[in-house]
C-alpha cells in the first residue's frame, strides 16, 4: 500500500511554497538543524533521529523477538502499558490498528486505573506491565509503575517477571529499572517523545501484543523514500495545511485502516506547532459528518469521495507515522516554530507539583461554587443560577476555539465525549474535547504557546474510588485534581475564558451537561 493523497485542498498550496519545502526536504533527510532557525538548533541538533528509525529501529528486530519469545513462555498474554504521550498514543494506534489486546494507562483516575487492575491472581500472573517514559520522572508513569510493583509483590510475584522498562539510556529510570533487575530497553534518545511511534516505545508494545514490527518498518522505509522526490506528499500537505491559513485542522479517521491514528496526529501537531502565539490546532472529528465548526481544513483518514473532506490521506500504518512527523516538521518550518520543545508542557507539570506541596503543608482549599445542585458545581465568574444559563453565557463569549478538558475515566465516563459535537454546534467554533491529565501532553501545549484566542472547559469529578500512590503521601485521586487546577491556574493566568464543571454524581452530571448542550 502506497500513501494516496487527493482532494480539492490540495490545490490552495501554493507551488512556491511546495518548491521550497521540497528543496528543503533533502536537507531534512540529511538531518540539518538549522531548518527552523537559530533559536530551535541545540534543540534540534538532538531530536532528529526519529528520521533514520524505519531503518535504526531494525536493529531492535532480534531484542523484540527475544522479549516476545519470553512473554510467549510465562503466558504473559494481558499486556499493559503505562506511558503518557508519545509512549502511549502511537501503541493505541497500533493496537487498534491490527486488531490487538491492550490496555493502555494514560491516566491518574483511579476509576480507570482499577478497571485495568486484573480482578484474580491467574490473571495477574498473566500479566505483563510495560512501563514507557523518556526522562523516567514522569509523574504519571511512576505512579503507575509503583502501583504494579506492589501488586505484583502483595501477590507473591517477582516484578521483574512481569514488568518491562523502556526508557532512554542512562535516564533516572534506567539506572533504577537496571539496579531492580527488571526487563529494559533503551530507546534512542535523540528522538522526541511525539516522534517516537517508530522507535522502542510505539515498537515494544506492539511485539508484546504480536505485531510485526518488520513490515511496520518497512512501509515507513518505503515511504520516506518518496519524501524527497518530486510530488512530495510530505511537502504538499504541510504546503497545504499552511496555505489553507486556518487555525484548526479537522481529522477524522472513521472508516479507516488505522483506527485512532487521529488522535496521534493530534498530538503531534498540537504540541509541536503551538508555540509563539501561532501553529495549527488539530481537531479529532468523529467522522465527516460532525461538526467541526468555524473555519478549517479537514483531513480524512479514510479513502472516500465525500466533498466535506478537503485532503484524503491513506496509507499502511507505518506511511501514515513517518509520514506525519515529516509533515510537521516542513509544517513548523512555514510557520517558523521549533517543533521539537515543549515548554508549556514543563510548566503544567512545574504548577502540579506547586499545588501538591501546598496542599501537603495547607491541606486541601475549599472554593464556592457559582453555581451547586444535587448532581454537579459550577466555577465560574458568571452569575446565571442554572448549568443551561451558565454553559449559554460562557458559550456566547469571543474566543476562535473552544477546548473541551475531561479529567474523567476514559472507558467508563465515555458518554462526555458527545459533548464536543455539541458545543461545536451550539457555539459555532472549532471545539476539541481532550481527557486529561493525557492531554496535557499534547493540545495542553498549544492552548498555552499557540494563539491566544481560545476559551476552556474544565470537567472534574469525584471518583467512586481512590487509590494510594505506593510511597507518596497523596492519592491518585489528589494527583488528578492537582494536575486539573494546575493547568486551570495556567489559563486563568492568562486571562482566558474558563468554566470548571464538577461532577458530583458522574453519570448524572454528564446526563445534564448533554441535555443542557442540546
Amino acid at each position: 500500500m502506497a500513501i494516496s493523497l487527493s482532494g480539492r485542498g490540495l490545490s490552495q498550496a501554493t507551488p512556491e511554497l511546495v518548491e521550497r519545502l521540497l528543496a528543503l526536504a533533502p536537507r531534512l533527510a540529511a538531518k540539518d538543524a538549522t531548518l527552523w532557525g537559530e533559536a530551535a538548533q541545540k534543540e534540534a541538533m538532538v531530536r532528529l533521529n526519529w528520521i533514520d528509525l524505519p531503518t535504526s529501529s531494525q536493529d531492535l528486530l532480534p531484542q523484540l523477538a527475544e522479549l516476545a519469545q519470553w512473554a510467549s513462555a510465562k503466558n504473559l498474554t494481558n499486556v499493559i502499558l503505562a506511558g503518557m504521550g508519545g509512549s502511549s498514543l502511537a501503541p493505541e494506534v497500533i493496537s487498534k490498528t491490527y486488531k490487538k489486546k491492550l490496555t493502555v494507562l494514560d491516566t491518574t483516575d483511579p476509576d480507570q486505573l482499577l478497571k485495568a487492575i486484573p480482578e484474580t491472581s491467574e490473571e495477574l500472573k498473566q500479566t505483563v506491565v510495560v512501563v514507557g517514559s523518556k526522562s523516567g520522572s514522569t509523574i504519571e508513569t511512576a505512579s503507575q509503575k509503583a502501583l504494579f510493583e506492589k501488586l505484583f509483590q502483595d501477590a507473591g510475584l517477582l516484578p521483574a517477571d512481569h514488568i518491562v522498562i523502556v526508557t532512554d539510556p542512562g535516564s533516572p529510570l534506567d539506572q533504577a529499572s537496571r539496579a531492580q533487575g527488571l526487563r529494559t530497553i533503551n530507546a534512542d534518545p535523540h528522538v522526541g517523545g511525539r516522534y517516537s511511534a517508530l522507535s522502542a516505545f510505539g515498537l515494544v508494545p506492539a511485539a508484546l501484543i504480536g505485531v510485526d514490527v518488520a513490515a511496520l518498518l518497512a512501509d515507513a522505509r518505503s515511504a520516506a523514500a518518496t519524501f524527497t522526490e518530486e510530488g512530495s506528499p510530505a511537502a504538499t500537505l504541510a504546503a497545504a495545511i499552511f496555505d489553507a491559513g486556518e487555525q484548526s485542522v479537522g481529522f477524522s479517521d472513521s472508516g479507516s485502516e488505522t483506527p485512532g491514528l487521529s488522535d496521534w496526529i493530534e498530538q503531534l501537531v498540537a504540541e509541536s506547532t503551538g508555540k509563539n502565539q501561532r501553529g495549527r490546532l488539530p481537531i479529532a472529528i468523529e467522522s465527516l459528518e460532525s461538526p467541526l465548526a468555524g473555519s478549517g481544513f479537514t483531513i480524512s483518514l479514510a479513502q472516500t469521495t465525500d466533498a466535506k473532506a478537503d485532503a484524503v490521506v491513506t496509507g499502511s500504518l507505518g506511511e501514515q507515522f513517518i509520514l506525519w512527523e515529516w509533515v510537521t516538521a516542513l509544517l513548523s518550518i512555514a510557520l517558523e516554530v521549533d517543533p521539537f520543545n515543549q515548554p508549556n508542557v514543563t510548566e503544567a507539570k512545574e504548577r502540579t507539583s506547586a499545588i501538591l506541596a501546598k496542599w501537603s503543608i495547607d491541606g486541601i482549599e475549599e472554593v464556592r461554587p457559582s453555581y451547586e445542585d444535587e448532581n454537579l458545581q459550577l466555577f465560574s465568574d458568571s452569575k446565571a443560577d442554572s448549568l443551561s444559563g451558565q454553559l449559554a453565557e460562557f458559550l456566547a463569549r469571543d474566543c476562535h476555539y473552544v477546548a473541551i478538558m475531561a479529567y474523567l475515566a476514559r472507558g467508563i465516563d465515555d458518554e462526555i465525549t458527545k459533548s464536543r459535537a455539541l458545543v461545536a454546534t451550539k457555539s459555532g467554533r472549532g471545539t476539541t474535547f481532550g481527557w486529561g491529565p493525557r492531554f496535557l501532553h499534547s493540545t495542553g501545549q498549544f492552548h498555552k504557546g499557540g494563539q491566544q484566542n481560545g476559551a476552556f472547559i474544565q470537567i472534574t469529578g469525584e471518583n467512586l474510588n481512590d487509590l494510594d500512590i505506593p510511597g507518596k503521601d497523596f492519592s491518585f485521586h489528589t494527583l488528578l485534581m492537582a494536575q486539573a487546577l494546575g493547568d486551570g491556574q495556567a489559563l486563568a493566568d492568562r486571562n482566558f475564558p474558563l468554566l470548571r464543571i464538577h461532577l458530583k454524581n458522574r453519570s448524572q452530571a454528564i446526563a445534564a451537561i448533554l441535555e443542557a448542550l442540546k
